[in-house]
Order: C-alpha cells, then structure tokens, then sequence
C-alpha cells in the first residue's frame, strides 16, 4: 500500500525552522515563523491566560466531551468580540459560532460545510493571501481564483484593479477578506475601502468570508473589527473565521471560531445543523482548554482588563519596532523608502527584496525570511535590529 508514496517538498516556513535551529551564528535571526516574541524571543504565556489556567484546574471537575459546536460560553463571548454585544444581540438567532480547532481548522469547516450546500462553489482569495488559505480552501473542493490586492512595488492596495475584479463575482460566490492585520503584506482596507466593498456586495450578492486572526493587533480590538461589523450590520449573508492564538497567545491549543450569518433564524438553524455534521465527521469535538481559557478571562471583569492591557503592550510594541526598522534602516544610508512598512499593520510587512536579495541574507547573515521577502516584524527586537538594518543595507548596496 505504502512502497509509492512520494516525497512531497517540505514548507517552506517549516523548513526555515529547522534551518534557523541548527544555524549556529550567535547572529541570527528568525523573521519566518509567523508567532508573536518578545524582547528576548519568547512566545510569553499571557498573564491572564496563566490566572485562567489556575482557576480551571482548581475548578475543573470534568473531561468530558464538549458537544461539536463547543463550548457555549466560548461562543457567546467570541461572538460578543468579534461583533460587539449590541450588533450581536441585534443579530439574534441569524448568527450561529462553532468552536473550531484554531482558525486552520474554522476555515476548513466553513469550506467543507459551503462545499456540502454549493459544490465546487468559486471563492476568490487576495493577491497575495496566506499560503495555508489554498490547502484549507482549496482542498475541500472550493474552486480558487484571486482578486489583485497588493502592489508591491509602490507598497499600497491596489483597490481600483480589486474592485473592478469583484465587480465580476455573484451570489454564488465567496469573497475571502482579511478583517485586520493581512498576512502577508500589513497593508489594511481603510474603513471607506470596507464601506465600497460592502455595498458592492449588497449589490452583487456575493458572500464575504472573512478571515479575523488579528484581532487586537493592529489598531484596537474594536478598531479591528470595523469591517466585520460593518458587513454583519449591512448583508444578510456573512462568515467570519476567527482566532484566539495570536491575541490569546494560544498558538498550540488551537482554538478558533467559526460565525455564520444568515437572512433568517430558520436558515441558521439549518446550515447550523450542517455545520455541526459537518463537524462531526471531521475531528467530532473541538478540543476544550483553550476555548475554557478564553471563556474564563472573558467572563471575569479583571481578568479581561489585564488581557485588554497585556494585548495593548503587544501591539505597541509592534508598532514601536515597525518605527524603528525603518529609522535604523535610513540610518545605513539606503536610498530605498521603507516608510510604508510603518503605515502597515500587524506583524507582518514586505521587505521588497528580490529573491537573490532574500537568498544572501539567508545564507551569508543568517536572516532568515522566506522567498517573497515577508518579516514577522515581531522576530525583532533592540538586540538584533541594528544588525538586522546594517545586513539589509548591505544587500542593497551591492
């Protein structure tokens, strides 16, 4: 059965990982992977997360299974975040949330559930977009085109050339947006930019999808969210895909959220019914601590407020280090404008390097990014930025 398989190539993210590791350069730097470090290149459990776990494991008096749309209170809470508590009660029994297993695993049961009541439906993706968005999408059996969206040589969205494209999708396509943070280029729709492409789907009647794993990390969690609201205030169609790893810093628990939003109460219970087989035969129960954290920090008043706290820290110094790339980069004397890495948000920018450009940093400064010259801005801290600004200048130079 097993004699033929075939090596597939390995990822590429996974396969910088492995580089970085046994890269013994007291030097190098890891801008690949894409999770939140700290000052001393940690991924910190959240003090809040750590309070939570101490309660649950007091409190905790059971290991049973969670039914397969989760935990209620997780849903009730992520609802509340992703959409407000006034534009969620408003929405009533229209929007239904699953606990899924993180954001990969939402995004695979929105498209195996799409794909169950529109097979082969077409669902156009940004270029570029997150690489695991094809796999997820794609392999369930959604039909993927693109839509332009970054230019990356004057480093803005190309929105004229994206709206003429939607301009072309129907009611029975999806659209897949990124409500925040895009990954992989930083570059936001501005809240106007939301706005058009809102009435263009009221008017076409295509079905935004939208992927929210940012929440938190760009403006503010409300600021965040505008388009999201926007759309699940204005269309009776919409779905949301969220996560809790980045803003949570529950990476490894793999805790997510799936929101759908229908026309009708009687709609949602249907697809909800679907969803929840759908569901079922795939993994049957989402996994419970990490949706119990969320749901513990979320229900407690402090608890909430020092997450608020902790979150705003993380994206300040974000923030902070984008600022700072871009001075210490102009300090090495570079003729090339990097100004627009500041404007863009979240934790990832485009350097606009060429791939033998991204090569050299790799393999004579042990900087490590992928081939599209993609950083994880939070790779950097002070201790490695002024070797970082001098490598990439070098590069530039010659």
């Amino acid at each position: 059965m097993f004699e033929n398989i075939k090596n597939l190539p390995a990822d590429p993210i996974l396969g910088l990982m492995a580089a970085y590791r046994k890269d013994n350069n007291p030097h190098k730097v890891d801008l690949g992977v894409g999770v939140y470090k700290d000052e001393e290149g940690r991924t910190p459990v959240m003090r809040a997360v750590k309070a939570a776990e101490h309660h649950l494991l007091a409190t905790q008096d059971s290991k049973t299974y969670v039914a397969p749309a989760g935990q209620d209170s997780f849903n009730h809470h992520i609802a509340n975040l992703v959409f407000g508590k006034r534009l969620n009660t408003e929405l009533g029994g229209r929007r239904v949330t699953f606990q899924t297993p993180g954001g990969c695993g939402g995004l695979r049961l929105a498209a195996e559930f799409v794909q169950k009541v529109r097979p082969g439906a077409r669902i156009l993706v940004s270029d570029p977009t997150w690489a695991n968005h094809i796999p997820l999408l794609g392999d369930a059996g959604l039909r993927i085109e693109t839509y332009p969206y970054y230019d990356k040589v004057n480093h803005g969205i190309r929105f004229d050339q994206m709206m003429d494209a939607l301009s072309k999708a129907g009611s029975d396509d999806l659209v897949l947006l990124h409500g925040c943070c895009h990954n992989p280029c930083g570059a936001d729709l501005t809240q106007q930019q939301w706005q058009a492409v809102t009435e263009l789907a009221l008017q076409n009647g295509f079905t935004p999808f939208i992927d929210m794993a940012y929440q938190g990390l760009g403006d503010g969690l409300d600021e965040d969210a505008y388009g999201v609201r926007l759309m699940a205030e204005s269309l009776s169609e919409l779905i949301v895909v969220s996560s809790c790893s980045k803003n949570f810093g529950l990476y490894r628990e793999r805790t997510g959220a799936l929101s759908l939003i229908t026309g009708t109460q009687n709609a949602t219970a249907a697809a909800a019914s679907q969803i929840a087989a759908t569901a079922r035969g795939m993994y049957s129960m989402p996994p419970d601590h990490g949706a119990a954290v969320v749901a513990t920090i979320l229900e407690d008043q402090a608890l909430n407020n020092d997450w608020q706290a902790e979150l705003q820290q993380v994206r300040s110094r974000i923030n902070d280090l984008r600022g700072a790339l871009v001075k210490a980069i102009a300090e090495q004397g570079v003729d090339q404008d990097f100004s627009f890495i500041q404007a863009e948000k979240g934790m990832f920018s485009f350097l606009g390097l060429s791939v033998d450009q991204v090569h050299r940093l790799v393999n004579d400064y042990s900087i490590y990014l992928v081939d599209s010259s993609r950083i994880n801005i939070a790779g950097i801290n002070h201790n490695n930025l002024p070797y970082l600004a001098s490598s990439i200048a070098t590069v530039l130079k010659d």
